[in-house]
């Protein structure tokens, strides 16, 4: 029986953030529709918030919709709606329960309406929650994030409210979505690509990065476990070398 990696309390990532790839993939080595790997996949997502919390991770940001998946066949797109409308209905209770606040990302008015209307009654009855931030990425693409937060800070310049050398890597950050938020110390990628896909391009400047071959169906507790341990073995310089930091 496999026992779960052992995990330094003291080294916990404050924000980790996955994207969640592998589903159609994993369903079609088992001559199954795409759709089932994304329900099979639901699992796992219950697998690693409650794995999150349990160690202290502060945010768990999930690339659950990208702006790019409006892009397949409409009865794929029209099933993940099906799933995320769900789920955020069936958890809501758990949300509660574990004292989980659910956010989200992303161009969330290209979300149908009865999806938008259920999100935001999880926002609003877990606003208060404050174990862990359940932070959605929905119809999110790092690029249009970037040229929505520039046209704001433009027209705050037109406006002459904000000036041009006023304008910093802290204020960028905050015209984000994930303004308020911690960037992300650990970016996690299931089902063995090798790429970022359009996801916080900003944020994960600074972003240990692990890339496992595990399809996302199949990671689970121990699987998310060994990516923090893995995390936990690296030196996190930013910038500087290893001398600097044992001197410090």
């Amino acid at each position: 029986m496999s026992q779960n990696p052992v995990i330094d309390p003291a080294r916990i990532p404050r924000h980790v953030a996955i994207i969640m790839d592998g589903n159609g993939r994993w369903a079609q080595q088992r001559h199954q529709p795409r759709l089932f790997g994304h329900k099979a996949g639901v699992e796992s997502v219950r697998d690693v918030v409650e794995a999150a919390r349990e160690i202290g991770v502060e945010i768990l940001t999930l690339y659950a919709f990208s702006s790019e998946n409006w892009k397949r066949p409409a009865g794929e797109v029209s099933g993940l709606m099906s799933f995320l409308k769900t789920y955020a209905q069936t958890e809501l209770s758990r949300m509660l329960q574990n004292n989980i606040r659910l956010t989200c990302i992303g161009e969330l008015d290209r979300l149908p309406l009865d999806v938008r209307e259920v999100l935001e009654h999880a926002q609003d009855e877990t606003a208060l929650n404050n174990k862990l931030v359940l932070n959605l990425a929905l119809s999110y693409g790092a690029r249009s994030e970037l040229t929505r937060a520039m046209r704001k800070i433009a027209a705050a310049c037109a406006a002459g409210t904000l000036r041009i050398d006023e304008i910093s890597e802290e204020l960028i950050s905050g015209y984000l979505d994930t303004a308020g938020m911690v960037d992300p110390d650990l970016l996690i990628r299931t089902g063995g690509e090798a790429r970022l896909s359009n996801f916080l391009l900003w944020q994960a400047s600074y972003s240990e990065i692990y890339f496992t071959d595990v399809m996302w169906p199949d990671f689970r507790t121990e699987a998310f476990l060994g990516a923090i341990a893995d995390f936990q073995q690296r030196e996190r310089r930013f910038g500087r070398i290893s001398a600097q930091l044992h001197n410090d």
